[in-house]
Parts: C-alpha cells; sequence; structure tokens
C-alpha cells in the first residue's frame, strides 16, 4: 500500500515538474553554460521546494497554505523582481569556453536560488492539493503514508530535472563560446518576461 502512495507521489512529481518555467529555462542554461552537475543542483533546489508544496498539501496544513495566500501579492512582487534580475544577469552571463570545470564554490547559490525561485509560485500549493485529490489522494493522511507521498513527490520533481539536464548535455557538446552566449541571450529574455508576467499578474 506504501508503495503505491510512492508511485503516486512520483507521478504526481514528475507531472508538476514537466511544465517548463523559470527554473526549467535556468535549469537548461546552466547545464548548457556549466555542466551537468549544475542542473542537476538546480533539479535538486526546484524539487526540494515541490516536495515543501507537497508535504503542505499531504500533511493538510491549512494554516500554512492560508498564509501563503495571504502573502500572495508580495511573493508574487519579489518573485517578479529576482526573476527580472536573475534574467539579465542571465542575458549579459558570458562564457568564453564552455568546456571550463565546474567551479564548486557556486553549486550552494544555484541550489537556493533555484529553491527561493521555485517558493515564489504560491499557485504550486493549490495545484498540489488539486493533483492530490484528482489521484485519490486528497482524504487525510497517516503520517506514514503522507512521508512516502512527499518522498515521491520529491523523487519525480528530480528526475524530470534530472532527465532535463542530462538532455541539455548531449546539446552541450555541439556548442562553441557563440551558441553559449545566444542561449544565456534567449533565456535571460524568457526569465525577464517571466518576471514581467508575474508582475502583470498583480495588476
Amino acid at each position: 500500500m506504501e508503495l503505491v502512495f510512492f508511485l503516486k507521489g512520483l507521478i504526481i512529481g514528475f507531472a508538476m515538474a514537466v511544465p517548463i518555467g523559470p527554473v526549467g529555462i535556468m535549469c537548461i542554461r546552466k547545464t548548457l553554460s556549466e555542466g551537468h552537475s549544475r542542473g542537476m543542483v538546480i533539479g535538486l533546489g526546484a524539487a526540494t521546494a515541490d516536495s515543501l508544496f507537497g508535504s503542505i498539501a499531504a500533511f493538510g496544513l491549512t494554516f500554512v497554505s492560508d498564509m501563503i495566500a495571504s502573502q500572495y501579492f508580495w511573493l508574487r512582487l519579489v518573485g517578479g523582481g529576482l526573476l527580472i534580475f536573475l534574467g539579465i544577469r542571465t542575458f549579459r552571463a558570458r562564457r568564453e569556453d564552455a568546456a571550463i570545470p565546474l567551479e564548486n564554490n557556486g553549486l550552494l547559490g544555484s541550489y537556493i536560488s533555484a529553491f527561493l525561485l521555485a517558493l515564489t509560485n504560491p499557485v504550486t500549493i493549490f495545484a498540489f492539493v488539486a493533483v492530490f485529490a484528482a489521484f485519490g489522494v486528497g482524504q487525510r493522511l497517516g503520517i506514514v503514508s503522507a512521508c512516502i507521498l512527499v518522498i515521491g513527490v520529491f523523487a519525480g520533481s528530480f528526475l524530470w530535472f534530472l532527465t532535463l539536464s542530462y538532455v541539455a548535455t548531449l546539446f552541450r557538446k555541439k556548442l562553441d563560446s557563440g551558441g553559449i552566449r545566444w542561449v544565456n541571450r534567449i533565456a535571460g529574455i524568457l526569465i525577464i518576461l517571466s518576471g514581467v508576467a508575474a508582475f502583470v499578474s498583480l495588476i
């Protein structure tokens, strides 16, 4: 029975992560410019945020979801500003040699950036509640079942970003420094547009 909860969590986590948003763009861009390891760290940050939202839904922590909903405006405002900031930095980023080894001192920063960026979308928690209900796990769960479900969500979300990073790695070997520069520009524009969309949603 517990295996069923894990598999449902795995499917839910994977499905929730599939839509390519700002974190997905960041994962692709970081993988192309800095390597597979950096993309995996971005995925870990996003999966951690997804599992946090999933745990709120799974454990029925309505007071937490209500608190998040009450701060919707500020979360979207901060998230939009963060997206525009990251988008500008990404657009201006330059990588003269795509084969330069990854510097380990930035891994924690990438993880935290992805985690915080994913947290600035409060709509996600309500999406998890709806999807849990669709999968028949919307009712109150026991502690063990809820924990296993959340572990499955984390595994599913990370599996998607692992796949995304691996696919990006296949293209990385074919890109020279000029190609990486264009990837940075396109990714930067997309991230900036996501930030603008976050501001527009507040109107």
